[in-house]
This record gives C-alpha cells, sequence and structure tokens, in this order.
C-alpha cells in the first residue's frame, strides 16, 4: 500500500506523462528492468532514470507536501541538485540543465534517445 508520498510521487509522474520536471527524459516507478529493455540500456543505466519525488521548496525552508509542490524528477536530476553546496531554486536548475543538454553535457549521449525534444 502506497504511502501519502508515494503517492504524490506517482500523482507528479503521470501529470508529468512519465518525464521528469528537470531533464525531460522519460522514468520509471516500478521496473527497472522493463525500462531498461525497452530503451536498450543496462539496469545500471537506468537506475539514473527512477523517478524521484522533488519538493520545489525544500521543507526546511518552509515548503509542503502540496501536489503544487511535489514534482516528479529522475535520481539523476535530483540527486545532482542536491550535491550542491547551493542548491539552485528549481527554474533556475532546470535551465541549466538545459543548457547542459544542449553542451551534450548532461545525460551521456548514449541516453539522449530517452530526453524530451524540448530540450
Amino acid at each position: 500500500m502506497p504511502n501519502f508520498f508515494s503517492k504524490q510521487r506517482i500523482a507528479a509522474f503521470k501529470k508529468q506523462s512519465g518525464r521528469c520536471y528537470y531533464c525531460g527524459s522519460f522514468m520509471w516507478l516500478e521496473n527497472c528492468k522493463k525500462f531498461a529493455i525497452k530503451y536498450s540500456i543496462s539496469e545500471s543505466e537506468a537506475a539514473r532514470f527512477q523517478c524521484t519525488a522533488e519538493h520545489l521548496l525544500a521543507r526546511s525552508d518552509g515548503g509542503n507536501n502540496s501536489s503544487e509542490n511535489i514534482v516528479a524528477a529522475c535520481r539523476f536530476c535530483n540527486g545532482t541538485r542536491h550535491r550542491r553546496k547551493t542548491p539552485l531554486v528549481p527554474n533556475k536548475y532546470k535551465s541549466y540543465i538545459h543548457k547542459r543538454i544542449r553542451q551534450g553535457k548532461w545525460h551521456p549521449y548514449k541516453f539522449h534517445h530517452l530526453l524530451s525534444s524540448q530540450s
């Protein structure tokens, strides 16, 4: 039985048509192996595209668990944002990622077939 937070992640995943809020890549919710087969990548490579829930405004900064504050993001984008000394605000981080994608410096080239054409 999914908990409240899992339900929020699933709802965001569906609302975003299974695409990462930041980079626009396809993500997986439940079956890494199936995703890897579908996109001709290894399971370890597919792990970076696992769907995670991302608070746009962190709870520590006053954000809440509302559906307006939670988006679905791939594990790579979410983790990379939070490894920064000072995480960028979501809209600036999204712009930064799209700039890096255009430069071919975000996801390795072999994953570009997973990305949105909007990058």
